[in-house]
């Protein structure tokens, strides 16, 4: 059924897992393959605690969503 998928939490919350994984590898990336001159120390600041936000939001919110945990977590470390 088109509209199960459509609106289902899982479809979304796996969706959004994916796409914050995107922030993972990038801060990973730019890590490794990048200076310090070209990290923004503000935005690594937002970035922290916005992950961190997400990250505990994820996993209280039912259902809960692992996989997006998962990945804020990362992202904070990865900062």
């Amino acid at each position: 059924d088109v509209v199960s998928w459509w609106t289902s939490p899982k479809f979304w919350g796996g969706l959004g897992a994916i796409a914050g994984w995107g922030m993972t590898g990038s801060a990973i990336y730019d890590a490794q393959f990048h200076g310090p001159e070209l990290i923004s120390l503000s935005m690594t600041m937002v970035m922290i605690v916005y992950s961190t936000l997400f990250s505990h939001w994820a996993y209280i919110v039912t259902p809960q969503n692992i996989m997006l945990c998962a990945c804020h977590a990362s992202n904070v470390l990865a900062q």
